[in-house]
């Protein structure tokens, strides 16, 4: 049932370090794959993802490194996109995309983070425009389907995650979002680097369980 959304905002001081540089994120980008494939991946993901030594290394509860992006955008690719939209994205989007353009496989319910190139205003993506007319359709949303016309989507499966270029930290980041369109709620984070973040801290309180077990 679709009705007025509440927004909840992490505290401060849960929220990682933002990251910004290509670097910093390749190695942040690297522990999240091993981490999918440990805890989130199942059988057929598995069996897509790993060789048959990578399966049977992880049968036997080793580290299994397991890259699920893709090749750095060009900086020149970057900026194309920019203007594009009429924007420059912020820093920890910048870094992420010089690191990997895009990324295949997330915890929770959006499909993967879309390379640079086809990042696009919500209100212009076919989910997009779908999912703003019908909220727009009942009475009560007018937060977030303002929220929906003026942001950025840079991920979409069941799930969106969207960034607010209206909504701009000291530090230069977009407000990012988390949006479920099945139930109504948007969770709303600091910043992308933040926002990506709380799949991996989700996942490594996961690892932790089952070292535990």
């Amino acid at each position: 049932m679709i009705g007025v959304s509440e927004t909840t905002v992490p505290e401060e001081d849960e929220v990682a370090a933002v990251l910004t540089t290509p670097d910093g994120w390749r190695v942040f980008l690297e522990r999240y794959g091993e981490l999918y494939v440990k805890v989130r991946a199942d059988g057929d993901e598995l069996v897509d993802l790993l060789d048959d030594d990578q399966l049977e290394a992880l049968d036997r509860g080793e580290r299994v490194e397991s890259w699920l992006g893709e090749a750095p955008a060009r900086e020149e690719a970057l900026v194309a996109s920019e203007e594009r939209l009429g924007v420059r994205f912020p820093p920890s989007l910048r870094g992420f995309f010089l690191a990997s353009d895009g990324w295949r496989l997330l915890d929770g319910w959006v499909d993967g983070i879309h390379p640079c190139g086809r990042v696009v205003w919500m209100r212009d993506s076919e989910a997009g425009m779908r999912v703003t007319a019908t909220y727009d359709s009942i009475p009560g949303n007018e937060d977030n389907v303002q929220l929906f016309r003026r942001s950025v989507e840079i991920a979409q499966g069941e799930d969106f995650w969207l960034l607010d270029p209206t909504d701009v930290g000291p530090d230069g980041e977009w407000a990012a979002y988390e949006f479920a369109p099945k139930y109504g709620d948007t969770t709303k984070y600091p910043s992308f680097s933040a926002l990506i973040h709380s799949g991996y801290e989700s996942m490594e309180e996961d690892e932790d369980e089952e070292d535990v077990d």
